[in-house]
């Protein structure tokens, strides 16, 4: 599915109700989806009633669905769920899927950029969580359902109500949503890992770091071969171990930080686009466009204009 999307003839009401938009909101260029955020709020989120399915594609974004009325089904490559009312799915970032909508029902669609939390320490362990689809049903763990239920009606909540400060309370119910899974989950996904306990720590812990350390030196001059050496690992074992820990291969992750630096740096217009370039550690304009449009869809100039407009939209709404 391919729709072409004009988020500025949308009223700050509108923009946040609870089906508006979302045929213009999502489309896929190329098997990659790119999802118009509102400006600052890295987030989407519906109560979609729409029978519109989406061929195989993937995001940046981490996906949530919960339908309320009818299935909803979700293709991993052999993999099929077919979810029932009130179960959730959440998709990772980065994976290839397919959603198929009946021809009635109901479902929240949440859609979270969750790029900003790949500073924080502990983030690596969630994303060792999420490294493949994760369904969650009340019947399997009870306690960790109500818990995530409750806060995706939270978060639900504050979206459509739009208020003042949404834009603080769905990040922080979104936090609270993971320490949920990671307490939750941890153990259940850990004991599937093929190393003994201690060893997992040590990876757990080293990975971490290593992801800090990214976060640090992200505008430098990183390679693969570099960081193997720096964690004592040959280039083929840490490229596995960061794909099971983080969910990413090396060279995206390390682009998806540059990228999310570059979105920051363009909102402010007195930047050239070749210094946003050089700054979020791209080591060409012409590097930085094509992985840029590959990533968000379209061009950095593109992709500020629109910001700049959607703000002086939002002022006057």
């Amino acid at each position: 599915m391919s729709k072409n999307n004009d988020s500025l003839e949308l009223t700050r009401e509108q923009f946040f109700s609870a089906n508006a938009d979302f045929a213009r909101a999502r489309r896929v260029n190329n098997g990659q989806e790119v999802v118009d955020y509102q400006a600052g709020n890295p987030y989407r989120i519906w109560l979609n009633d729409i029978p519109v399915g989406f061929d195989a594609h993937r995001h940046s974004a981490l996906e949530i669905i919960l339908p309320t009325e009818n299935i909803y089904t979700a293709v991993f490559g052999r993999i099929t769920y077919k979810l029932q009312p009130d179960q959730i799915l959440f998709i990772p970032p980065g994976v290839t899927h397919e959603l198929i909508a009946p021809s009635s029902g109901k479902r929240y669609i949440y859609l979270m950029n969750v790029s900003h939390f790949t500073s924080m320490r502990s983030f690596a362990r969630i994303m060792s969580i999420l490294s493949q689809p994760l369904l969650i049903t009340r019947e399997e763990n009870e306690k960790a359902y109500d818990e995530i239920h409750d806060l995706l009606m939270q978060m639900s909540a504050e979206y459509f109500n739009a208020g003042d400060y949404s834009d603080l309370s769905i990040p922080s119910l979104l936090l609270q949503l993971f320490i949920s899974l990671g307490k939750n989950y941890a153990d259940q996904i850990n004991a599937s890992y093929d190393v003994i306990s201690t060893r997992r720590k040590e990876y757990m812990d080293l990975f971490t770091n290593t992801l800090k350390y990214i976060d640090e030196h992200f505008t430098e001059k990183l390679s693969l071969e570099d960081m193997a050496v720096k964690t004592g690992f040959s280039k083929f074992h840490f490229s596995r171990l960061f794909k099971k820990y983080t969910n990413y291969n090396f060279s995206d992750y390390l682009c998806l930080r540059r990228v999310h630096e570059a979105e920051t740096l363009l909102q402010r217009p007195d930047i050239p686009i070749t210094d946003v370039a050089i700054t979020s550690g791209f080591s060409s304009i012409s590097t930085f466009n094509r992985i840029f449009k590959m990533q968000k869809g379209c061009s950095p100039s593109e992709f500020r204009s629109r910001n700049c407009a959607l703000l002086q939209h939002n002022e006057l709404v």
